[in-house]
C-alpha cells in the first residue's frame, strides 16, 4: 500500500434499467422456442424440399413450353 496515494475503492454505481414488456419480442421468442421442439427441423426441411421441387418443376415446364414455341416458330418460318 502506498503512503502518498492510498488505494480507495470506488463505491458501486447504481445502474438500473427498468424492464418493459414487449409483445413483439415475446412473440418472436415463443415462435423461436416452438421451432425447437422435437422433429421441427425435419418438418421444416421437408417443407423446404417440397417448395424447391415445385419451383424446379414449374421452371422445367416453362422451359419445355418455350422450347415448344421456338420449335413451332422455326417450323412455321421454314
Amino acid at each position: 500500500m502506498s503512503v502518498l496515494f492510498p488505494k480507495v475503492n470506488k463505491p458501486r454505481e447504481w445502474d438500473y434499467r427498468p424492464i418493459y414488456f414487449d409483445e413483439e419480442k415475446e412473440a418472436r421468442k415463443d415462435k423461436r422456442l416452438a421451432r425447437l421442439r422435437r422433429g421441427a427441423f425435419r418438418e421444416e426441411h421437408e417443407k423446404n424440399m417440397t417448395e424447391l421441387r415445385k419451383k424446379k418443376d414449374s421452371k422445367l415446364l416453362l422451359w419445355i413450353i418455350l422450347l415448344g414455341i421456338l420449335i413451332f416458330g422455326v417450323y412455321i418460318l421454314l
